[in-house]
């Protein structure tokens, strides 16, 4: 079963190439693979009857007792059957149904054979989360499929209506199922029903009632039942294929699936009778009422899926075994019946080039195959002797009636029985009745309307729904044997009085007299069309769900509007105060209602914590007064040495080099940012409402100091970082806790936080970079470089005058940084080119040894790429863009790229030795004049890091200091050649 899985993942990801070139012929190519998985699970019956569940189980997270498991009972293998047989059926006739020229052919293809497998193993799963991937995988295939047509807007807006309508249902129904799972300490389905049916899950309790109630909510958005039967005749804009499929036997029965799988141990939950029975019941009638009033075949069928949909959520969770046995029987004679008449309706509209009723004349005669394929489906739908559909509604009126006169105490009572009894007999009723409407509509000779011309489409093109009405026909007389192999979903439930079997007679009981009743009925309402159709447009919608959910919808996007428009102003400081005015409330809310405060406060450790406190306040409390950007950058960076200073205090010599580090380079690249921006804060945009921002602020540091003081005082037992040290000798074979834990114990923390530097770092560039985001820094060209010497020539002629002997001729030495002759000699300083060229190699030697003595002493990975980064950025500064191009002569994007697959192929190389991901190993030897050498695997992993952040630093660089001085020459050459003109 997994391997089918497998196959329908895989298989639809080649689907469009073979389409390229066979065109629709792909359509009967693809079905085989239903069909092989329609035959295999046909295999599996002996131990269906033998009252055995296949099963197979791969562990997905074991801790949380998770896994892929799938199990095929008699509920499931029914429904497997269905879903690839029928769905088989349907990709055969897709290829008559399309040609090759029809527009997104390969794409329709895939999804459609996708989603066929999504149903699959939907019907199998027994992981609720794993249920729930296919439950949420239907809703996106459904929504690709609904809009095939995407140049059609009712095909656009029916995808999206359908989206949005599962999709909200499933998640709520994702809630419900973690709030059964959880308590139950299983996720297995199986097991949570057996729980539940011998007690061991209590129902009345309230935490299993609304998990309950949270699931039927997304059974019933699923399979439109009200109120979320809107979105299904809107549906009816995808092809014919898709509604044949989707909207008869395969979506829609998902959340009837889910209600009878729910039903052996769940039917007892308080609530779970009057939700089914009520909208089930009225689903039914009001999708019937609606049908008879449609003049679209495809829509008058849609609107009876709805209603049968109704009428099997009432079957199915009834709770009773009669019931039960009913309800599995409607499914497969709904499944049958309804995607043939789809496929009928199809091929009416290519033979006659319209679905309208009102349109079609004669279509029977021309067409004498199509309309008995067409009437035998109509039959069994309507329940007529001698079809499945008769049978199927037979055993359901029989149910309902044992129900209602409390034979032997089972089932929810007489009066819910009489309910259900009653209602379905009026849905029946409108069965009958719109059942007739469609056979009269479709194919009789009408008075006043031109006789059809059909085009005469191939015989294979019938195949499909000929199988299914056919099936129908003769299952009929062979539901005794159905239902012996379907018994082992009904005998879960308690017995009823009287043991209750599938047949095409039971003689003239009380279920043929109200079947009968309702054949008349309805043929008489057929009979009286007029007048019904004349008080129907008399009688206004009591609730229009459809335009209730347009209107919600276009409640949600004005008020969207109008937050956005609130909101998104533009403003930093608007946007900033949101945030912290959400912060202060949130958080502050939750310190108000805290009633653990600790009973003693202590300030400092010790004065020094004091002083460096201090100079961070009048530091912060300098920069709310200062005038000018560069006075503010300095500032801010005061409080980031301040916390340094504070970690060196606290004995961390390793975040407090990290923190310098850090503030350096950020501090670098605020004066990058700000050569862009007036000097002056304030000199464009002037400070507005500094009362505001002064409250907002004090509130915000306040309730930080609050937060501060609570969670250092709420802690009860011993940190976990007290054995840190020791985990970091043992495991990591390190001194440096810091460094050990970042590349071995939390290394998958660190990959992570790699990947989102990687991520901004290209992001940054990206937003600068106008043209394209290239790496090739400026050289300087030879040319340049002879030009840049003859300027230098005549201090040379000056040095060699004062020639020493025994020294070596200056007039061929180089200038200490000979890209810095391409900056203006207003920005140059010759004192900051020497000390970078002095220090530049000495800083980077520095940078490598910080890395690799990390291990064990205040460094690594990180902090050596920011020294590292730090000599690039002083090059840069000393001597501009051409500097830093000398400088680094790689590209920034490979750094990252191999510093990235560093780190993750240490991450992974364990697997492949048995061990797991990010497990390290340790070597030492002595080596003659090295001495004693120790290394560890992790510190791979910490040279990727090395790689990144040096990458991450000449990336920004490259963007916010080469990119930017070309813009400004270019804009320079711009403003020169224009004041020329």
């Amino acid at each position: 079963m997994l391997a089918f899985l497998v196959v329908f993942a895989l298989v639809p990801l080649v689907v469009p190439a073979l389409t390229r070139r066979l065109g629709r012929r792909v359509f009967p190519v693809i079905a085989l693979i239903p069909a092989a998985a329609f035959v295999f699970t046909l295999t599996q019956t002996p131990k269906i009857l033998a009252g055995s569940a296949p099963t197979e189980v791969i562990p997905w997270i074991p801790q949380l007792e998770m896994s892929f498991a799938v199990r095929v009972d008699t509920l499931s293998w029914l429904l497997a059957l269905i879903v690839t047989g029928i769905g088989a059926l349907v990709l055969v006739y897709c290829a008559w149904y399309f040609t090759d020229a029809e527009e997104g052919l390969g794409r329709f293809a895939s999804v459609l054979l996708a989603f066929t497998g999504t149903m699959y193993g939907l019907v199998i799963a027994d992981d609720v989360f794993l249920l729930f991937i296919f439950w949420e995988a239907t809703s996106v295939f459904s929504y690709l499929l609904i809009g095939h047509y995407t140049g059609r807007r009712a095909s656009r807006v029916a995808a999206l209506q359908a989206l949005i309508v599962t999709t909200a249902g499933g998640l709520v129904m994702l809630v419900g199922l973690v709030m059964l799972a959880v308590p139950a300490g299983t996720s297995r389905l199986s097991d949570l029903v057996a729980m539940a049916q011998d007690g061991r899950l209590d129902l009345a309790a309230p935490l299993v009632t609304t998990a309950v109630i949270l699931v039927l909510v997304g059974a019933l958005s699923k399979s439109a039942i009200i109120p979320f039967h809107f979105w299904l005749p809107a549906a009816m804009a995808a092809p014919t294929p898709v509604s044949a499929y989707l909207h008869a036997a395969a979506m829609v029965q998902a959340g009837i699936y889910l209600v009878a799988r729910l039903a052996p141990g769940f039917s007892a939950t308080p609530g779970w009778h009057p939700l089914l029975l009520g909208l089930g019941l009225a689903t039914m009638l009001v999708g019937g009422w609606r049908a008879l009033r449609q003049n679209d075949l495809k829509l008058l069928l849609a609107y009876g899926t709805v209603s049968q949909l109704g009428f099997l959520i009432v079957v199915t969770g009834f709770g009773t075994r009669t019931a039960a046995l009913a309800g599995v029987a409607l499914l497969l004679a709904h499944a049958l019946f309804k995607a043939a008449l789809f496929l009928v309706v199809g091929i009416i509209d290519h033979r006659a080039g319209t679905r309208d009723l009102r349109k079609l004349s004669g279509l029977g005669r021309e067409a004498p195959v199509l309309a008995i394929v067409g009437m035998l489906s109509v039959l069994s739908m309507a329940g007529v002797p001698f079809t499945a559909g008769f049978v199927a509604k037979e055993a359901v009126l029989a149910g309902f009636l044992g129900a209602a006169q409390g034979a032997g105490g089972a089932g929810p009572g007489s009066a819910a029985g009489w309910i259900a009894l009653v209602g379905v007999a009026l849905g029946s009723t409108l069965t009958v009745a719109y059942s007739a409407r469609f056979l009269w509509g479709a194919f009789a000779r009408k008075k006043g309307v031109e006789k059809v011309r059909p085009v005469h489409e191939s015989v294979s093109f019938l195949a499909a729904p000929a199988i299914l009405a056919v099936s129908g026909i003769v299952l009929a007389p062979l539901f005794r044997l159905v239902g012996d192999l379907l018994a082992g979903y009904p005998n879960r439930f308690p017995p009823d009085a009287h043991d209750y079997h599938l047949g095409l007679w039971h003689g003239f009981d009380g279920a043929l007299l109200v079947s009968t009743f309702t054949l008349l009925a309805g043929l008489t309402l057929f009979w009286a069309r007029t007048s019904v159709s004349t008080a129907q447009a008399k009688l206004p919608p009591i609730v229009n769900t459809s335009e209730l959910y347009g209107r919600t919808m276009t409640g949600l996007d004005r008020l969207a509007a109008r937050v956005t428009s609130a909101t998104q102003r533009g403003s930093l400081p608007f946007y900033l105060s949101i945030i912290l005015l959400t912060l202060v409330g949130t958080v502050g809310a939750t310190l108000v209602m805290n009633r653990t405060w600790p009973a003693e406060w202590r300030l400092w450790d010790s004065p020094a914590q004091l002083v460096i406190g201090g100079i961070m306040a009048v530091a912060a409390v300098a920069l709310t007064r200062a005038d000018k950007r560069f006075a503010a950058a300095l500032l801010v960076g005061v409080t980031g040495y301040g916390m340094a200073a504070l970690f060196a205090f606290h004995g961390a010599p390793d975040l407090a080099l990290t923190q310098v580090l850090v503030e350096t380079v950020t501090l670098i690249a605020f004066v990058l940012v700000l050569r862009r921006l007036p000097a002056r804060l304030g000199q464009t945009h002037g400070s507005a409402h500094r009362g505001v921002r002064a409250v907002v602020s004090v509130s915000v540091g306040l309730m930080m100091a609050a937060v501060a003081i609570v969670a250092l005082g709420a802690r009860t037992h011993l940190p976990i970082s007290l054995a840190l040290p020791d985990l970091a000798h043992d495991v990591g074979h390190g001194s440096n806790v810091v460094n050990v834990v970042l590349v071995d114990v939390r290394g998958w923390d660190t990959l992570g936080e790699l990947s989102v530097l990687i991520a901004a770092a290209t992001g940054v560039a990206s937003l600068v970079f106008l043209r394209s985001r290239t790496d090739n820094l400026p050289r300087v060209p030879d040319a340049v470089r002879r030009s840049l010497r003859s300027r230098l020539r005549p201090v040379r002629e000056t040095v060699s005058a004062e020639y020493v002997p025994g020294v070596k001729d200056p007039s061929t030495r180089n200038a200490w940084l000979l890209a810095g002759l391409k900056l203006a000699p207003e920005n140059r300083s010759i004192l900051l080119e020497v000390v970078i060229r002095l220090l530049f190699h000495a800083v980077v030697v520095v940078s490598v040894f910080i890395l690799f003595a990390g291990h064990n002493s205040p460094g690594g990975g990180f902090a050596g790429g920011l020294v590292a980064g730090l000599a690039l950025a002083g090059r840069y500064l000393a001597g501009g863009r051409y500097e830093l191009g000398a400088a680094a002569p790689v590209d920034a994007g490979r750094l990252l790229g191999v510093g990235l697959l560093l780190a993750a192929g240490t991450a992974v190389t364990p697997l492949f030795f048995g061990a797991h991901a990010l497990t390290s190993a340790w070597f030492d030897a002595t080596i003659p004049v090295l001495g004693h050498i120790e290394f560890t695997t992790s510190t791979i992993f910490d040279v990727g890091v090395y790689l990144v952040v040096i990458g991450m630093v000449l990336d920004v660089l490259r963007s916010l200091g080469a990119e930017v001085d070309r813009q400004q020459e270019e804009a320079s050459d711009e403003l020169e050649e224009g004041s020329t003109i």
